[in-house]
């Protein structure tokens, strides 16, 4: 049988987990996922957490994302859930509710770690190089690799643009907000690539988030110099970069 590990994804609506097959980035078995509490503090994540891996029957060490900078375990930002994360030992936290070692990473870090692994990135020639995951949802979450490492908690939807943080209006949902087209609004995208681009003049970029199953509307209208192609894992990419964490740290 093939090494197996449990992941979870912890968003601004949804708390997703399952079990994942780390030779093919696939879950065994369903999906599990609870509403994300209101309001998502760590006690009540922590449970919520704990719920989907009990639903899951799994025994082992758990690998957990977090939409916030983690740094060695202490969450040190609250995007989408309630700013009590701020200064949390998430990993102690979380390991103390769960009763085993949770392993703790920002959401697009682990979604990135997936693409690479099993995803767009895995085999493609620019992978080698550097390579940015961009998330475009609520916000844009980003996972930067060089030489297939992680420089982890990198932020990029903050970068400023446009008098403020650029996601308030390159964000997928800057779109919805405001109404208008896909033209229009990758325009905007495009702007924001261009700027990443002239900061780190990478190899590929990989579009994810909920919006990147929807890339035929919007991708050819990109005008960026850097190859883009649509993430693959999807609504499951944060649960097998979660795995992977957890597989890693616990492996060694």
């Amino acid at each position: 049988m093939s090494r197996q590990m449990m992941g979870v994804d912890v968003g601004g609506s949804g708390v997703k987990g399952g079990i994942v097959d780390l030779s093919t980035g696939e879950l065994v078995g369903e999906r599990h996922k609870l509403a994300t509490p209101k309001p998502a503090t760590p006690p009540a994540v922590a449970k919520t957490i704990a719920r989907v891996v009990d639903k899951a029957g799994w025994e082992g060490p758990v690998g957990c994302t977090v939409p916030a900078v983690v740094r060695h375990g202490v969450v040190h930002t609250a995007a989408n859930i309630d700013p009590g994360w701020i200064g949390t030992d998430g990993t102690a936290l979380l390991s103390e509710q769960l009763g085993r070692p949770v392993t703790l990473l920002n959401d697009a870090d682990a979604a990135g770690i997936a693409e690479m692994r099993y995803g767009a990135a895995a085999g493609h020639p620019a992978a080698g190089g550097v390579v940015i995951l961009l998330t475009f949802g609520t916000g844009i979450g980003s996972a930067v690799f060089t030489g297939g490492r992680l420089l982890p908690n990198t932020e990029m939807g903050h970068l400023e643009m446009w008098g403020g943080s650029a996601e308030v209006r390159a964000a997928a949902n800057a779109r919805k907000a405001e109404g208008i087209g896909w033209q229009e609004w990758s325009e905007r995208v495009s702007a924001y690539l261009q700027y990443v681009e002239r900061l780190f003049w990478p190899d590929l970029f990989v579009f994810g988030g909920g919006v990147s199953r929807r890339h035929a509307k919007f991708l050819h209208y990109l005008d960026v110099r850097t190859p883009v192609v649509p993430a693959k894992l999807l609504n499951n990419a944060g649960i097998a970069g979660a795995a992977l964490a957890a597989d890693e740290e616990h492996s060694r």
